[in-house]
Parts: structure tokens; sequence; C-alpha cells
């Protein structure tokens, strides 16, 4: 297959301390991204790319392999998700290893399965595209937003005040699960969303931004209903 996951799992965290590896549902929440990339069984390579000694040592409990520490520039807060990436390829390349595809899959993503990730890479082979990312409808239409002006609530755009919901173009935005690209559009680029990438949509209940302590409850009671409804 000569494909490769990369999980990118720093050590710091703000808003939710420890974040990547805090107990979700039973067990470490960065354990559902890399149990789910291992149980795809479409990855020569399953990885997780950090500069903690405790995520290290959960990541290889769970499966992946942590080859070589993420070097403190890649580590900070500034460092964006393409240059933790573009690092792990060249660290790879110093080995002499290179794959195909690539998968990035965020550590904080519980409602990536196995199957999502089989399907996902299907379409993208089988589309001719470059890449493919989970993305979501907004459950409102934007183009039916306010905006404030002088302390008065405005449309934004006053030509769609009338338009039924259904007759509007649904937009979507990035579910922040997983992205699948070709590796040599990755190098050519560094970007996870080149021009020929194509949409894996989601379900609004299995998708979740954690970026706040009601943010992680909310997934949690997400991923529980999703169980529940699965039974």
């Amino acid at each position: 297959m000569n494909n490769i996951c990369i999980i990118t799992a720093r050590g710091g965290s703000k808003r939710i301390p420890r974040k990547n590896i805090k107990n979700f549902c039973g067990k470490p929440i960065l354990a559902y991204s890399i149990e789910a990339a291992l149980e795809s069984r479409i990855f020569d390579e399953v990885m997780v790319s950090t500069d903690d000694a405790e995520i290290t040592e959960i990541a290889v409990k769970y499966g992946a392999k942590v080859p070589f520490v993420r070097s403190s520039k890649n580590s900070d807060d500034h460092a964006t998700t393409a240059d933790v990436l573009e690092e792990v390829v060249n660290e790879y390349k110093k080995c002499n290893k290179t794959f195909k595809y690539m998968c990035c899959i965020y550590p904080t993503a519980p409602f990536v399965t196995a199957e999502k990730l089989r399907k996902s890479f299907a379409m993208l082979q089988n589309s001719g595209a470059d890449a493919i990312i989970p993305v979501v409808k907004y459950s409102f239409p934007p183009q039916r937003c306010f905006v404030v002006e002088n302390e008065k609530l405005l449309y934004k755009w006053p030509e769609y005040m009338r338009t039924r919901s259904q007759d509007l173009t649904p937009y979507y935005h990035d579910a922040g699960q997983f992205y699948f690209i070709k590796m040599s559009v990755f190098e050519r680029h560094i970007t996870l969303v080149p021009d020929n990438t194509i949409a894996f949509p989601l379900d609004e209940m299995e998708v979740q931004d954690i970026d706040n302590l009601t943010d992680w409850q909310l997934a949690e009671l997400k991923y529980q209903l999703s169980i529940d409804k699965n039974k």
C-alpha cells in the first residue's frame, strides 16, 4: 500500500491541560486515532509526532511508532500542521523511507473510525483527486446571517432574507479530524487542501470541535450516543 498515517500530538495544551492524552470515555483520547488507523489496515506505518515523553509512552502502548522526537521549533503554538508533517516526511527520507499517500489524523478525533478511513481512501483512489478531507454542513445557512452595524441588526446579504433554506447552496466546513493526500502533492505544495481536493461528508453528530471543557463534555455525549445507536 505504501501509506503512512501521522498523528500529531504535541505535549503543550493551554485551554485543556494534557488534552491529547486526557481520558475520554474510558481511555486516552489519543488512543482512538491510533486504533482507527491500525484497524483500517491501509497503512504501512502508523506513527505519532510528539515532543512529550508521556504521550510517547501512551502512543507506543496502543500500537503506534514514535521513531523520533518532534523538534522544539514545531512544538510551539505557531507551528502549523503542515510544518509538523513536512518535518516528519523529511525525517523518514533520511531513513530512505518514502510513501505514496499520507493521512494526518488529529489526536483528539474519537469519531474517526477504521471504516471511515477505508471509505475515504477508496474514494480518493477512485476519484483521481489529490486529497480528501471530512467536512460537515453548517447547521444554519450562512447566507442568512446577521451583522451588527451602528448597534443595529442587519442581514449581511439582504437578497437572501426571504429565500427558503432548502433553496440555498449548502456550505461546509472542515470537520477537523483527518486529511488524506498524495505525498507527491503535499511535498510540492506543503498544504493539506490542494486545488484538486474532494469532500468526505459527515453527519453533525459525528463532529465536535474540542477547544474547551464544555466542548469535551459535548463530544463525550455525542460519542456515547453513537455507541448506543449502534448497539
